[in-house]
């Protein structure tokens, strides 16, 4: 069984689909593979992953609509076992697309669970490690969707003085998708975005997140970092952009963490 996360905060440049992106790509340079399911309508994630405007023939949208299955939208990228369902400017009407569906919340869950019988790009099944959905910057059906989708939340979270506002709603959001939608829902982990080693508030910041959340968050830390910025525009993930760069470096770290506490719990 694939572990699905969703990389969910409903603030916006946090840093979530950086962290698709090249956490996706680090951990299939390890040897995992990977999925990446870019539910935002900007498309970043696609763009990120190199999948042009005009590739994007079938979307996480028309898979949401219910009008592709997943293995028709899926396509590979330049990473070997590093996989993408892209997004569009569509996903802006599945909020009106799925109103009146008494199903709504549970349209990714059941394309996920479909897909056991489909065939990915490579003509292997549509068996993957991870599977990583990019959500949007907004508590909506498509990042509820992820949630009921996923076995775990993994949030992203900026190291500046606004980190901690609104996360009390995210949270409350996770508990409403718990209680009512899918009671196997976890935080995966919080993971420290944009910490700027000179400035006092970002160790500041990092010690209330940490103090609050405790061992969920990750001694990872990413870094405030040109080249992480810089890599979309040139189609990359930042570590087939600058590998050496100290952005990439982090999320290396990050996938090797993850996969650690991974055995830790299949051990315990």
């Amino acid at each position: 069984m694939s572990k699905v996360i969703a990389i969910a905060n409903q603030k916006g440049g946090v840093g979530k689909t950086t962290t698709a992106i090249n956490l996706g790509t680090a951990l299939a340079a390890i040897g995992r593979r990977i999925l990446v399911i870019d539910c935002d309508a900007q498309g970043n994630a696609s763009t990120g992953l190199g999948i042009e405007p005009s590739a994007r023939k079938r979307t996480s949208y028309d898979v949401l609509v219910g009008d592709a299955t997943l293995a028709e939208a899926i396509l590979p990228t330049e990473v070997p076992s590093l996989f993408v369902v892209p997004g569009d400017e569509n996903l802006a009407g599945v909020e009106t697309m799925l109103h009146d569906d008494p199903r709504k919340n549970f349209r990714l869950r059941e394309a996920l669970a479909a897909a056991a019988s489909q065939t990915a790009p490579d003509g292997q099944p549509m068996q993957f490690d991870s599977i990583l959905i990019d959500c949007p910057p907004s508590l909506s059906v498509i990042t509820i969707n992820a949630m009921v989708a996923a076995n775990a939340v993994l949030v992203p979270l900026q190291c500046e003085f606004l980190a901690l506002e609104g996360l009390s709603q995210l949270m409350r959001t996770i508990d409403l998708v718990r209680n009512g939608l899918n009671p196997s829902l976890e935080i995966e982990g919080v993971v420290l975005t944009m910490y700027d080693a000179r400035n006092n508030l970002s160790a500041q910041v990092a010690g209330e997140v940490r103090s609050f959340f405790g061992s969920k968050v990750y001694e990872t830390v990413i870094p405030r970092n040109v080249r992480l910025s810089e890599a979309p525009s040139f189609g990359k993930p930042a570590i087939l952009y600058d590998h050496k760069c100290s952005g990439s470096e982090a999320y290396i770290r990050l996938a090797q963490e993850m996969l650690q506490q991974e055995r830790e719990r299949s051990a315990a």
